[in-house]
């Protein structure tokens, strides 16, 4: 028995190569999970652009040179060396793109357990938790792959929202959400209906993804690239989830004085980048999840945080059975197909990718 590890060159994360390795021999309270179903994304791909600037390529350690995307999905436990973990329940949670993976749990409860292996000690909590999976969900199902391609972005998007609306959208009278179609900035124009009401919601897209966007009813209005003039002359946020240099440019000449604050949220648009994830240029700055669930810890208490970004996951959840489409990708040649896809951006906005190794 053999490990399947997807990876990909950490200097040019278009190209990608499979490794096999044996199964690792478990240490004490070592777990074994092998990995069933997971979702890809532009979410993703942010993992990866940032891998090395915000640490994301730590969580699951490849081989110098490479790296391990991360993604969200459910994994069963094939072999337990924890006497509170049972062989064949499910969890759901952070994953590498591999087949299986070794997790040393801590902190079990009925609900789930934080993993406590030595090299993810310092990492963001946000991304160590794994949460037990009911008996009676179905595996495969439509409620646990739109668990798998939702759930962790989604945390993200109410997280934006309510940074904004903590901080009263920054003076701003409206928001312009650049890679519209993007799920974190569709679902992120969604929570702040609710935590920033007053705004007007911009999105700001290719020409081909305006209509989709406008079907969605995320947005007040949409606009594409080339009409950025349209955004209108009132006070600007702009909230960035494309990472495209020349269209951050664009506004900020466009809009001038107007605009009060950029905050990159992704980077679909990797290939455009220019300037550095970790010396932002003078009016930019760079929203990382895990700093700000800290701080709503510090203000609400641990979970308070999680409840809401709950509460306001069952809101959204339904909303996207009018538009969204799930297409099945299984074997690592489907895998890399679809990866590559949503690298290069060809992906379609309404289609929500499910991988699975075999």
């Amino acid at each position: 028995m053999t490990i399947t590890d997807f990876l990909v060159h950490r200097d040019d994360i278009s190209k990608s190569t499979l490794q096999e390795r044996p199964f690792p021999e478990l240490g004490d309270g070592d777990v074994l999970l092998e990995v069933e179903r997971f979702g890809l994304s532009a979410n993703n791909i942010t993992y990866a652009v940032l891998g090395d600037a915000m640490g994301y390529w730590e969580f699951f350690p490849a081989p110098d040179g490479s790296g391990s995307v991360p993604v969200w999905g459910h994994a069963s436990v094939v072999e337990s060396n924890s006497d509170r973990i049972k062989v064949g329940s499910r969890y759901f949670g952070y994953l590498p793109l591999s087949t299986h993976v070794v997790v040393k749990p801590t902190h079990v409860t009925e609900g789930g357990f934080v993993d406590g292996v030595a090299h993810r000690a310092e990492l963001p909590a946000v991304y160590q938790r794994y949460m037990i999976v009911d008996e009676q969900s179905v595996p495969g199902g439509p409620e646990e792959d739109q668990l798998s391609l939702w759930r962790p972005l989604f945390t993200t998007s109410f997280g934006v929202a309510d940074f904004v609306g903590a901080n009263d959208a920054f003076g701003a009278q409206t928001a312009v959400l650049t890679s519209a179609s993007s799920k974190t900035a569709l679902a992120s124009a969604f929570c702040l209906r609710q935590a920033a009401s007053t705004l007007e919601l911009v999105g700001l897209t290719s020409r081909g993804n305006v209509e989709f966007c406008e079907q969605t009813g995320y947005y007040d209005r949409v606009v594409s690239y080339d009409e950025i003039d349209e955004i209108g002359d009132s006070k600007v946020l702009v909230l960035d989830f494309a990472g495209n240099d020349s269209t951050l440019g664009a506004i900020e000449d466009f809009a001038g004085e107007n605009l009060l604050r950029t905050v990159i949220v992704g980077v679909t648009h990797w290939q455009d980048r220019e300037s550095s994830m970790t010396e932002m240029p003078a009016g930019r700055e760079l929203f990382f999840l895990p700093t700000w669930v800290e701080k709503r810890r510090a203000d609400w208490g641990s979970s308070e945080f999680f409840e809401r970004s709950e509460r306001a996951w069952e809101s959204f959840a339904p909303s996207v059975n009018d538009w969204l489409r799930i297409e099945e990708h299984t074997g690592v040649e489907a895998i890399d197909a679809a990866y590559q896809s949503v690298l290069s951006g060809d992906a379609r906005p309404e289609v929500g990718h499910i991988l699975q190794f075999s």
